[in-house]
Order: C-alpha cells, then structure tokens, then sequence
C-alpha cells in the first residue's frame, strides 16, 4: 500500500504473480481460454471434475487435453485452492515443446516448488536446458521456477543461471534475474559478494525494464554500498520517468538515501540560491541572482533528481506520487517543498486506505509548515462518508493549520462535529479544540465557553471529555475563571464518568481557595459516596480531603479524619498507602518527622499548566511514506536517514568517462555507420565491456547470426543515444592527454592476452561463427555431465583472470573479426564458475543424485535440509528477576526453530515484563555488552507500561559451545548484567535423511568421532514412543525412520558449524546401547550425558 516499506518484497508471491501475469498475456488470444464469459463460468463453477479426471488429462497424448487440464488447474489456484496433489503430473509436462503448455506448467511450479521440493529436483537438468531456449518467456519462466526450488544443494547452480541470464539479450530474462538475486540471497546469505558484481552488472543495464527490479536487488542485499550508485546515477535519473511504477517507487526511495549522504543541505538559513554561475549546466526553473560572498550553489547533479522526479506528481499511482513527496520534503529547497500540494491533496479522492496513509503523512507536514496546506483547507473537512479513523487525521491536520486568519471559520466546522452521532470523533473534536484554545491566546475564552456550554450534553462522552479539557485550560489561568470552577460543581451530581468527576475534585482541590465556600460542601457530598466511588475518584477525594484541611481546617478536619479512616480500610492497596502517607503528612504527632513541616509546600505546589501537543509532532524522525512512519516505531528493516554531511563529497565519482577516438585510429563504440559490416561486436555491446573491465559480458555459445541481428538492432539506438552520451561528455572531467595516455597502456596489454592464448583460441572463435551448433555445445558446460570439463574450465578461468584482472581494458582499437571473438572467449573464461562452492557430503535419494550428477555438485554437509522441530519445550529460564530489575523481569524460551537472524545463531523467545508501577522507557540490550558471541539485538522497546508484558526475539552464537553469553540488558535509567547458558541439546538443529543416508554417514564418523555408553532400563517403561519422546526433548534432533524396532536413529546439525550428530538407541533388553557420531567430542560426550539421564528416568 503506497510503497510502505521497510525495504523487503515477498519473493515468491511476486515470482508467483509476474509469472501469472505473463501467462494471462500469451494466453489472450488462445481459443477456449479462460477468458471467455462461458468458459470461465464451466471452469470456475462448482461441478468441474475432479482431480482424477484432471491426472487422466495430464497423461494423455494429445496436448489440447493437456493444455485445457493446465488452464483448469492454474484456475484452480486463482481461486485459492490446494492443487499440490497434481505436482507429479503436472511436472512430467515440463519438457513439453508446446510452448503455450510450458508457460502453465511453469506458473504451476513457480507456486508448489518450494513445497515439493524432491520432485522439482528431478527437473532441474530440464530447467537447466530451459534456459537456453529461443523464447524469452520460457528462458526466464525457467530461471523463475529454478530460484523457486528452495534447496540449499542446488545454490551453486541458480547462481550460474542467474550469471547466465543476467547476460541475456533479453531484458525481460534480465529483469527476472534481478528478482532471482533476492531469493538466492535470503537462501545463502553467504552469496553476497558474488551476487554484489551481478549487481553491479546490472546496475549498468540500459534498459528501462531492469531498472527498478535491479535496484530493488540492491536494496535487499547491500543498500549500504553506495559506490556501485556513482556511475548509474544520471543514467537512473534520467531513465525514471520510463520505468514502470513499481520500479519507479523503489529508485526514488533508493536515490533519496543516496543524495543524503552525497549533497550538502539546502535549508541553511543563510542559503542564496545562485544556480547562474558558470559552474553550473543545469538549467533550474526559479534563478535567482543575489551578490554574496559564498552564494549556496546546488550541486547539478541534485537539481537533476529533483528535476527528473517532479512529472511523476502527476502519475496516478499513488505510490510514486507519495514517494515524489517524500523526497521533495526530504531533499528540497523549502520554497520548492510546496510543488507537491496539490498531488497530495488530489490523493485524498481514493480509497479510504490510500487517505489514510496520505493524511498520516500530511499531519506531520503540517505541523513543520503550515502554509503549504492552509489554501486547501476545505480539503480536509470531515465528510459523513468518513471513516473515525480518517475524521480523527482531517481533525488533525484543521488544527495543526489553525491561526488568528482561521480560527474562526474552523471553530464553527468544529461546533458541527461536537454534534456527531460518532461518538470517539465528538470526543477527539473538544480535544482539538482545547489544542486550539492553548495555541491561539485570542480564542481561549470563547473555546471555554462554548466547552461549558457542552457540560450540558445529554451524552456522557461529550461532558467528560469536556471536563478534562476544561481542567487543563484552566490551569493556564484559574483565577480569572472562578465561575467556570463553581458551575462545574453545580453539575458534579449529575457527571457519572469516572474520570471527569475525579478532574472537577482536582479543580476543587487545587483552586479551592477561590471557591472557599463551595469546596467543602463538595467534600461532604463525597464523604458520603467514598465507598461506592471508583479508584481514581477515591484518591482525589483524599486529596481534596487533605488541601482543605490544610487550608481550612476549621470546617474540614472532622470530614478528613472520617475520609481517612474510610481509605485506611479500602479494599484497593493504592488507597491504603495514600492515606497512610496523607495522614502523617498533614496530621502531626510524635512520630511524625520534619516533613510535616512542608505539608503545605508538599500538596499546595503550584502546578506547570499541560502542554497540548500534536501526536505526529514526533513522527519526523522517520522517513515518510515509509511503514515505521504510519506506526510511529522501528519497522524490522527500516534504513534510517542519514544527516546531510557538512562537505560535500567528491562529486566526480559520478562522472562516466567516455573516451575520445584518437585521429586515425577510431575507437570502439564511436566509430561510422559505414564500418559497421566489418564489426563483430555492436558499439554499446563493447562500451559495456569497457566499463565492466574484463568481466564477463557475453556469452560464447550466441550464433554469429545472433550477434549480426543484435548489432544491427544496437546501431539503430546508436542515434537516440547520441544527446545523452554528448552530456556525459562534457561532464567528463578527464582531459585529452589523460586519454591518450591510457590508450597507449593499454594496447600492450591487449597484445600479451593473444599471445598467451595462442592459436587455440583463434580456432574456436572460426568454428563458433561457422556453425550454431558448434558454438552451442561448447556453452553448456553445465549440462554436458563431465566433471573434468568443469574443473579444467574453473582453472582456465582462475588463470586468465590473473592475467586480466591488473590490466583493465578501457579502450580497443578496431582490428579483425577472429581477434574481437578472442577478447570474448577470454571474457567468457572469466566468467567460468570460480565461485562454485563443491559440497561433500550427500543426503539425497540415489534416484536424484543420478540425475544430479551431471551438475558436477557433490551434495555437503553444509547443505543438510533441516526440518522443522519435533518437540519444543514450553519451559522458560529466568534471565532477570524482578527484584534485581527493578520492577523488570526477563524469561528467555528457546524456540528450536531456524534463526531468521543469521544461519549460525540460536533461536530465543524473550518476555519482558514490567511489575513496577511506572512505565518503563527504551529497554533494550547495550552495544557494548557482548562478550565473544554474536548477538543480534532486538528493536528497543520504547515504552512498558505497568504490569504489562511484550515478547521480542532474539538470536545468540553460542560457536557450538555451552559457554554462557553475557550482556546489559538496560532501560532508560538503569542497567542489568545477564547471561544466556545454553543446554548442549539446544545447539542443534534437526536434519532429514533416509536411513540408508544415516548408516552411510554413521560409517564415516568412527574411532574418535564416535561416543557410546550402555544404561540399564526397566522393560515396563520401554516403548517406541517414550525412548523418541525422551531423546528429542533432550536434545533437538530430528527422528529418521528406521526398518528395524529394537533401533532408533535422530539426526540433527550444530547449528553454528553445522557439523553433523547422529544419535543411536539400540535396544537390548534389558539394556540399551546409546551411540553419538559427531566430530564435536565435546558435544557428544555432553549429549550422552543427558541421553542416559532422560532414558534413565523414562516413565511409560
């Protein structure tokens, strides 16, 4: 909604909904389809076949069948049911040549891949072939349903497909790789930095469909590396209005972090904009001229994003709109912050959502510059149609734009809504009210007056409300209104709410010197009613008790000593303790210390009249339009706003070098129409290998037919991109003898790649642009089943990367055909698969791993399934008693579930309570605190109130040792040691593998890595069940299905090392053998431990 964020998309439903969207598209216009009134009526109706019938479809021979059988089945999805069951069906279509069918099977996958993951490993050499088919739709519906199969084993893989794609001519393939680097990285976080130079690959694309997706990448997996920006930030502020909406939202969210930390600030009071100068080559739209010593000049290239943003106000998304806005109020001059008005207010015609968010953000406007919205104010006058929520923000945002001007018209609007039959907005309309009376001194006596006026309402609400509002502003100036305080004790008798009747005592209590003769007369009404009076009534009666005795204890002392010998005995402890104190505070006797003295001074006190304060008028330090806006606290992922920096960083980092032809010699990339049959490579195709320096650009297996159509496609876009390369030119702060210069280094170096490379590479680069076929198997080293390929590839790959790496090519004369396909092929080289990590250890099915072995991966151990808990201890640990803490008390749970903090940390439940009486402030865990393990720290909890409790999550790396982990557990007065010791059970996570799987892997960890004992059990007590019950509760393991019943077999990983533990019960009666594999001795003597003494103690 609106682009909330807090920077996080779910992955799967947006894989989901693009690849449904794609197949609504290429299915429009097929017969029969889904689309046509009749037959969406047979297929979404009650009384379509079953799934049996939709089985016997599937296995038919004739693709209509099928392809009707698939419509039903997506159809099915649509309406939210579970077609998982068709999985082994549907999956056998995948290799289907029926493009239309492809498509539907592959939006079928995308949506239960992750649940049926054994069955979608079986495809995977068929996606992997997938992936270099002709159509672009079936190339990135692969890549959509390979990064879909959420399997660690398979993580080496969809990083080659993703490399592979990100180099596709397509951009749309392109764009799904994009989306496929956020779903690899939240599987294998460890991916990061190979996943950054894909990133940067594709930062660099030009097209306008890869933009947004590439960046919302970034912004998941390193938003703090803000250098990859430099370079693509004129190119990503110009390209913006042609992006699509989505996109469009994330890159101004995303440039309006860069430009906070890269511009100095344009709010500076002494701020002259002179954008005139000659340094400037940005034309703005308001110059002015004004002599000065050091006029502030805005850096052109933040005049550029502000330029370039401000047409999206007129978009009918919402989101890019409320996303233009935020970065106007976050980054623009204060005299241009008022363009984006009128969008917003054009924004409130939509739903009652969209207001929602928009008002939100409006109401914090409003408060810092209350002339941008005053000439729309009508704008925000509550209609009938309103939701409470939405009146309750306009009332707001009337009296945030309330002065002496308009006072008046928005006091009558206000009169109307007192009378409003909603009965929270009458009561959120006398308390905007009141702010106005406080804010605006000309109107305080007719806003009490029309408030006094109200005590006469029929309607409860509406009096107490009025009451309380009344109190507070007259404790601005209680003498002048002493008639206001005798008329509000004429209709005590008839207030029943609680709290207006306990604010009208305090009035009494406080001022009673101004009403000497009516206050007592009040205390002897509430003597009389004490006992059946509410708590918070009782003690301001002995309050009031206790100021009139003070004051005039002639006619009240014999009324206080009655109401205080009533507290003395009241139910409520409160009460008791107040007038324990009051009696020996105003009451003295020999026991009674100097206190008394100052009784009057004590309760007497003159009191700082309230402060009426707007509810927003904190919520700027939040980024708006953002998620931890609209809820006023930290959302998980919310990038703070940095302060604008003093010095503005160097601004030629965002220069794009763009190198010159020299007389004579014409360089790549600028070179005639003419000499374009003699190119092999088009002109924007070598500008991209010029910047990326020797990575990999493109791929050795494309036809020479391919590359001849793309070239002339390419050079036909060579003349739109002549304006913006000539800008990019004169921007360039290198000077021509720089750029001669570099030529001439880098010719030599050109010259030693040939010959290292020798004839061999000559002879591949004839074949591959003789024949397509050729070309094509010497590419798919992935798919070719030869282990050796890959390594001498990898090791090719490592060494030319040493030769390439220093010596980085920028520029390259034009020499013959066979020589530019030589750079290729060692660009190809370079991007052979270096990063692949080899994995060691295999729990997958034999069948699988005949079908995975053409991969070349040997499965690890590194990338054992895990599998959700079997039994999770409900029992809770003290970390802080409550005597220690001060009223605040901890218990810690541990949740045996994966930690969603890091892959290597322990999983832990906090509940935090407060059993003090007064609220507690900013609990969170100290910076400073952690001794040796990691912590991840929970989000401060900003206020606890009394006798309240709040559970937060947290995470703890243990490093596979029990050692107990200390930190400050801290509020906003005080600190607390506290530690952490971890049970040897709870450092593990349990694993899944069939038993063939486990006696293979028991067989590997002998001699020292094996620990066993024998313990005597009574034959009552011995059964499946409890010998399972007492083990998984003693450690987290997960149970393996065993052929044998004398034998019980658990698995599990450590969670830190992800070493693996294996646990044995042989049963012989009457003993039973206990038996620990693991390379962690410590571990496994620990375990043994307490395996025999959970068996020991079983019960039946």
């Amino acid at each position: 909604m609106l682009g909330m964020s807090a920077n996080s998309v779910s992955y799967n439903d947006q894989g989901s909904v693009e690849s449904g969207v794609d197949a609504a598209q290429e299915n429009s216009n097929i017969p029969g389809s889904i689309s046509s009134g009749g037959a969406a009526f047979s297929l979404f109706s009650a009384d379509c076949k079953k799934n049996e019938d939709l089985k016997e479809m599937l296995e038919s021979n004739k693709e209509s069948l099928k392809l009707d059988a698939m419509k039903r089945i997506v159809g099915l999805i649509a309406k939210g049911k579970n077609a998982s069951e068709l999985f082994p069906a549907v999956v056998k279509n995948v290799a289907s040549k029926n493009i239309e069918l492809k498509k539907l099977v592959y939006v079928y996958l995308v949506r239960y891949a992750e649940e049926q993951q054994d069955l979608a490993l079986l495809s995977i050499s068929t996606f992997q072939r997938a992936l270099k088919d002709p159509n672009q739709l079936i190339r990135a519906g692969a890549l959509r349903v390979l990064s879909s199969i959420r399997v660690p084993i398979i993580v080496p893989i969809m990083m080659l497909a993703i490399k592979e794609a990100a180099t596709d001519l397509s951009p749309y393939v392109r764009k799904t790789a994009a989306h496929a680097i956020q779903k690899l990285y939240s599987l294998d976080p460890d991916q990061k930095e190979h996943l950054i130079e894909v990133i940067e690959k594709l930062l660099k694309d030009k097209s306008t469909l890869v933009a947004g997706s590439v960046v919302m990448a970034f912004e998941e997996v390193c938003p703090e590396r803000i250098d990859l920006i430099h370079k693509n930030y004129r190119k990503l502020c110009n390209m913006l209005v042609d992006v699509e909406e989505w996109g469009q939202v994330v890159i101004i969210n995303m440039l309006t972090r860069y430009a906070r930390t890269q511009f100095v600030s344009p709010w500076k009071e002494d701020a002259v904009f002179d954008e005139n100068s000659e340094k400037t080559f940005y034309d703005s739209e308001e110059e002015r001229r004004v002599d000065e010593s050091k006029p502030y000049i805005m850096d052109p290239d933040h005049r550029l994003l502000l330029r370039n943003t401000k047409p999206l106000l007129q978009s009918r998304n919402t989101a890019v709109v409320m996303a233009v806005s935020q970065l106007y109020w976050h980054l623009a001059p204060k005299h241009e912050i008022s363009i984006v008005t009128k969008s917003l207010v054009r924004l409130l015609r939509s739903h009652r959502e969209v207001q929602y968010v928009v008002l939100q953000n409006i109401a914090t406007m409003s408060i810092q510059r209350k002339g941008m919205f005053e000439p729309f104010m009508k704008s925000f006058y509550v209609r009938s149609t309103d939701a409470t929520h939405i009146k309750t923000l306009k009332l707001e945002i009337l009296t945030n734009l309330a002065n002496e001007a308009n006072i008046s018209t928005i006091l009558r609007e206000f009169q109307t809504y007192v009378k409003s039959q909603d009965k929270a907005f009458a009561a959120a309309t006398i308390q905007a009210i009141g702010r106005c009376a406080t804010n605006i001194s000309e109107v305080t006596d007719t806003c009490l007056n029309g408030l006094v006026l109200l005590l006469s309402n029929r309607d409860e609400t509406v009096v107490a409300e009025s009451v309380v509002v009344i109190k507070k502003l007259l404790q601005t100036q209680p003498s002048q209104h002493s008639d206001i305080i005798k008329h509000m004790a004429k209709l005590f008798d008839n207030i029943t709410v609680p709290m207006a009747r306990a604010s009208i005592l305090w009035l009494m209590g406080e001022y009673c010197e101004h009403v000497p003769k009516i206050a007592p007369d009040v205390l002897r009404k509430m003597a009389k009613t004490f006992t059946s009076e509410e708590d918070i009534v009782k003690l301001q009666i002995v309050n009031l008790a206790a100021k009139l005795y003070l004051t005039n204890s002639k006619q009240t002392k014999l009324l206080t000593q009655y109401i205080l010998n009533l507290g003395k005995y009241d139910q409520n402890y409160d009460i008791r303790d107040r007038t324990r104190f009051i009696r020996q505070l105003i009451v003295p006797n020999e026991k009674s210390g100097a206190l008394s003295k100052y009784a009057r001074r004590i309760l007497m006190a003159p009191k700082p009249a309230p402060v009426l304060q707007s509810a927003f008028k904190d919520r700027d330090r939040f980024q708006l339009g953002t998620l931890s806006h609209t809820l006023n606290s930290h959302a998980t992922g919310y990038l703070e706003l940095s302060d604008w920096p003093a010095v503005a960083p160097d601004q030629s980092v965002r220069n794009v070098e763009v190198i010159e032809p020299e007389a004579g010699a014409p360089v790549l990339g600028k070179s005639k129409h003419t000499k374009s049959n003699q190119k092999f490579y088009s002109d924007s195709e070598e500008e991209e290998e010029e910047e990326e320096e020797g990575s990999c650009s493109e791929d050795s297996g494309s036809s020479s037919e391919e590359s001849e159509s793309e070239s002339k496609s390419e050079e036909n876009s060579d003349d739109s991109n002549k304006s913006s390369s000539s800008q990019s030119e004169k921007s360039s702060s290198e000077s021509d003898s720089d750029k001669k210069k570099t030529q001439k280094k880098q010719k030599p170096a050109i010259k030693d790649r040939k010959q290292k490379n020798g004839n061999a590479v000559k002879d591949e680069s004839r074949s591959g642009s003789e024949s397509d076929s050729e070309s094509s198997s010497s590419e798919s080293s992935s798919e070719s089943g030869s282990e050796s390929e890959l390594d001498s590839n990898s090791d090719s790959g490592t060494d030319q990367k040493k030769n390439t790496k220093p010596k980085p090519v920028q520029s390259k004369p034009v020499t013959k055909q066979v020589e530019k396909k030589e750079v290729s092929l060692l660009d190809l080289d370079d991007f052979a698969p270096a990063p692949v990590t080899t994995p060691k250890s295999s729990i997958l099915s034999p069948s699988l791993l005949s079908d995975l072995q053409g991969l070349s991966i040997s499965p690890s151990a590194s990338a054992l399934q895990a599998s959700s808990p079997v039994f999770v201890p409900e029992t809770s640990h003290e970390l802080l008693h409550r005597m220690t803490g001060k009223g605040l008390s901890a218990q810690y749970r541990f949740t045996r579930q994966p930690c969603i903090y890091g892959n290597s940390m322990v999983s832990l439940q906090l509940t935090l309570s407060n059993n003090s009486e007064q609220a507690l402030e900013n609990i969170h865990i100290s910076e400073k605190s952690s001794t040796g393990q990691n912590i991840h720290r929970f989000s401060a909890i900003e206020r606890l109130e009394p006798q309240a409790s709040v559970s937060v999550s947290m995470g703890v790396d243990f490093n596979d040792s029990t050692q107990a982990a200390h930190f400050q557990l801290c509020t906003k007065e005080d600190e607390f040691s506290v530690s952490i010791q971890p049970a040897v059970g709870e450092l593990l996570l349990p694993i899944t593998m069939s038993e063939a799987d486990f006696t293979k892997e028991q067989g590997k960890l002998v001699g020292m890595n094996e620990s066993s004992a024998t313990i005597t059990m009574a034959p009552e007590n011995v059964s499946s069940q409890s010998v399972n019950r007492s083990v998984v509760s003693a450690a987290n393991l997960g149970v393996i299905p065993s052929s044998q019943e004398n034998i019980h077999r658990f698995a599990g990983k450590t969670v830190s090392s992800g070493s693996l533990v294996l646990v044995s019960v042989a049963l012989k009666d009457p003993d039973a053998l206990i038996t620990v594999n693991t390379e962690k001795t410590v571990i496994a003597s620990m375990l043994l431990r307490q395996f025999k003494t959970a068996l020991a103690n079983i019960t039946p």
